[in-house]
């Protein structure tokens, strides 16, 4: 080789490494895919703080499965899911600020559910803000408020519900109560808002339609959240002679209930839409035993192997015994949106809603899809019976209580479907 080609053959290996250096740079300064924000709209403090937490854990988890999978395919490359929190304090006002906060930061879909008085407010801001400000359109992903009346006379087009309706737990729940022959009085105690006292009229309603025989020995509601000594509550309850208790409490309303309860000696049945959780099974140790039903869209002792398989996995990545607070429904919730996401091909909200309303999604198992005819979520419901973890059919217990639930009924999707009313305005 000449002198000259040498110096040729230098030149051109340099610029070819100048050119791969560059290429190097430029995909590097190539930014990630933007994420799509999901706004948790939740009490993250004060007295339910807990729930919102538990909420955030399992929103948070699904996400994460959607991203490491590659994230949301759209036609500009796939984009990951980023969850953000906002602080509702449990207070209505709270939230529709935060939900305000939550538009101006870009979110165009909403989650919240641990309040029916809060999602129905949600609705109704979402609805004006939608049709006032059309570029920024906001969807609702609800996953536990469930008075009836949302996807009913409140109904929305831009609200989805994941979770089964109280009307729908009630009847579940009602499978194990219909065969309870020892059960001729029945006390009901509720929170004081609208989703409390719908579960009260329903229990009432179905009693009467199933179990006439039932004696309704007292009802009761009581504010929400502030109560902090139940133990007059479990007096009356104790003196009614009801054999069992019928609520629909959930957080500390619930796990306080159920403790004053049993320090008051009470021995009755707790048929619960939420006793399996939140510390209510630590609270009444022993005498919850055979005692507590719990209705559900899912739980842990569910008796397959994708499901013991997917309750592994979280416990896994969440091994605290206190952050033990797994629900599908949440799970299916994300694998809808990131579903109609695809599917649209887009984010836009009325694109993405459009495709949520025909959802059909599966996991571990389980299943589920959206009635187009007023987006609740129709999903297989199961009951359940607390007793002590190794117990036949209690492979795993409840926040390392020592206690869990053995699966005693297991309800179809379509024999827990409800009847509705909504009568849907689409845009």
């Amino acid at each position: 080789m000449t002198l000259f080609s040498r110096r040729r053959a230098c030149q051109a290996g340099a610029l070819a490494a100048l050119s791969a250096a560059a290429g190097g740079l430029a995909r590097a300064a190539q930014p990630a895919a933007a994420p799509i924000p999901l706004a948790l709209i939740e009490s993250l403090s004060g007295p339910f703080a807990n729930t919102g937490e538990a909420v955030f854990r399992n929103v948070l988890w699904a996400t994460e499965r959607v991203n490491a999978r590659g994230g949301v395919p759209l036609p500009g490359g796939a984009r990951p899911l980023a969850v953000n929190r906002y602080d509702s304090k449990g207070q209505n006002e709270e939230a529709l600020s935060a939900l305000r906060s939550a538009i101006d930061d870009g979110a165009r879909f909403v989650m919240q559910g641990n309040s029916s008085a809060t999602a129905a407010v949600l609705i109704e801001a979402i609805n004006k803000h939608n049709e006032r400000d059309p570029s920024r359109r906001v969807v609702f992903l609800n996953y536990s408020a469930v008075d009836p009346i949302l996807t009913n006379e409140k109904c929305s087009f831009w609200h989805f519900r994941f979770d089964a309706h109280a009307d729908m737990r009630m009847a579940a729940l009602m499978e194990v109560v219909r065969d309870d022959r020892s059960l001729t009085r029945a006390y009901l105690i509720g929170q004081d808002y609208s989703f409390g006292q719908a579960v009260l009229r329903e229990a009432k309603r179905q009693l009467a339609a199933q179990r006439p025989d039932v004696a309704v020995a007292g009802q009761e509601l009581h504010p929400v959240g502030r109560v902090k000594d139940f133990a007059p509550y479990a007096v009356k309850i104790k003196a009614s002679g009801a054999q069992a208790v019928i609520t629909g409490n959930w957080g500390n309303d619930l796990t306080l209930l159920v403790k004053a309860a049993r320090e008051v000696g009470y021995d009755g049945m707790f048929y619960t839409f939420y006793g399996n959780a939140l510390g209510a099974p630590a609270a009444l140790g022993d005498a919850g035993v055979g005692k507590v039903v719990a209705v559900a869209d899912w739980l842990p002792n569910l008796p397959t192997a994708q499901s013991e398989a997917f309750y592994r996995a979280f416990r896994q990545r969440f091994p605290k015994p206190a952050d033990d607070y797994v629900h599908m429904r949440m799970q299916l919730m994300v694998e809808a949106l990131a579903q109609s996401m695809a599917r649209a091909g887009s984010t836009d909200a009325l694109a993405v809603a459009r495709q949520l309303e025909t959802a059909q999604v599966q996991l571990a198992g389980q299943s589920g899809h959206m009635r187009a005819g007023d987006h609740q979520f129709q999903q297989p419901l199961v009951v359940g019976v607390m007793d002590r973890l190794g117990a036949p059919g209690v492979k795993f217990d409840v926040e390392g209580s020592g206690y869990g639930f053995r699966v005693v009924r297991q309800i179809a999707a379509d024999k827990a479907e409800q009847p509705f009313t909504c009568r849907m305005q689409r845009p």
